[in-house]
């Protein structure tokens, strides 16, 4: 079949064996019940992920989006092509599905634009947002806490975040309110994802850490290894969402992890276990990498120092979705698999990470720190 604007069929022949979790997870019990599953997006992040496990779990699976990023996928998966920029909804319209998993929205007109076409054909509508949508992180909290407000004129007109990053959290948490509107409390979900890491990751804020301790030699870490850290491996986060749609779970949940509390050191442990190396840490406290310019969060990925306005940055509360069904594969996996995929990627690639210290401002620092002490 031809592809064209409208939608296109994929067909590729099923996996001779079936698909093998990572990271030695029991596999999940089989679903309630078969969905058909609508995909907005698809082909990013989470995503393939998504679209891999409900392949496994006997779904349909029909994605929409503009055609740009093809897959080869293990089963049959229809496409259909449109442009949520321009409006062109065109090939969802008079079809039916159970569920609909939102994944790349940011914008809350494409929420509208979703919910004109869809609202009163998909059973229940997952709405992928971010723990960004919160006010404050200066104390642990949970879904309650009061959201970002947007201040502009009229948040449907914001056709583009571009330069104003700082927009994202104010037009999640509109897009979040325009889902409820367009769906309905009892069809919404709402999932508030905080660090996502894992193979695929284009950000490498977590990516970092495996790849600079596989490396070896003195290894500069931010604080004194104490400071909570909250991340969630794609795989985890995109088969959650699945198995919401198959129980038609509503409501707000905060997505990260992992169960128990995690440290930086903690976090720097796992890495070492999961890459296979042990390389020497040096602890640099978050004064003195703040006054030489080292970014929490950046330059140290996934860290924040847990003190007055971050206090509770890694500190969210995530019972609601542990109470769901949520569930994390051992760190030491997610580090070992996405030192693997990282590998697999082009050398200029693999020369250039996009975030973290590059060697040579890492070694500035420690002799620096060395200097001072």
């Amino acid at each position: 079949m031809p592809r064209t604007r409208r939608d296109v069929v994929k067909h590729s022949a099923l996996a001779a064996t079936a698909l093998a979790l990572p990271g030695g997870l029991a596999r999940a019990a089989s679903p309630p019940r078969k969905l058909n599953l609508l995909i907005l997006g698809g082909t990013g992040f989470i995503g393939p992920h998504q679209v891999r496990y409900a392949l496994e779990r006997g779904h349909k699976v029909t994605l929409f989006n503009r055609g740009k990023s093809p897959h080869a996928w293990p089963g049959e998966v229809e496409e259909l092509l449109g442009d949520r920029d321009t409006g062109d909804l065109k090939a969802l319209e008079g079809r039916q599905w159970d569920a609909c998993i939102d994944n790349p929205t940011t914008l809350p007109f494409w929420v509208r634009d979703a919910g004109r076409v869809l609202a009163g054909h998909v059973g229940q509508y997952l709405f992928v947002s971010t723990v960004s949508v919160y006010a404050a992180a200066d104390k642990p909290a949970d879904e309650s806490a009061p959201l970002l407000a947007y201040a502009g004129a009229d948040p449907m007109a914001e056709k583009s975040q571009g330069p104003h990053r700082e927009l994202y959290g104010p037009l999640k948490a509109v897009s979040e309110q325009e889902a409820r509107r367009q769906f309905g409390e009892t069809r919404t979900t709402i999932i508030r994802p905080g660090l996502i890491a894992g193979p695929g990751d284009e950000t490498d804020r977590f990516t970092y850490w495996p790849v600079r301790l596989a490396r070896g030699g003195e290894v500069a870490a931010p604080g004194d290894g104490a400071d909570p850290v909250q991340l969630i491996d794609a795989r985890d986060l995109a088969e959650w969402i699945v198995r919401l749609a198959e129980t038609r779970t509503a409501g707000v949940f905060n997505a990260t992890g992992p169960a128990r509390t995690l440290t930086m050191k903690g976090l720097l442990d796992e890495t070492a276990k999961g890459v296979g190396a042990h390389p020497p840490l040096t602890w640099i406290p978050a004064d003195f990498l703040g006054a030489h310019k080292v970014s929490a969060w950046s330059d140290m990925p996934v860290w924040v120092p847990s003190e007055g306005d971050s206090a509770g940055f890694a500190r969210r509360s995530i019972e609601r979705a542990l109470a769901a069904g949520l569930t994390f594969r051992p760190l030491a996996a997610t580090a070992a698999d996405t030192l693997a995929w990282f590998r697999q990627q082009p050398a200029d690639r693999q020369a250039a990470l996009r975030a973290g210290l590059t060697p040579q401002r890492e070694a500035e620092l420690l002799a620096q720190w060395k200097t001072k002490s």
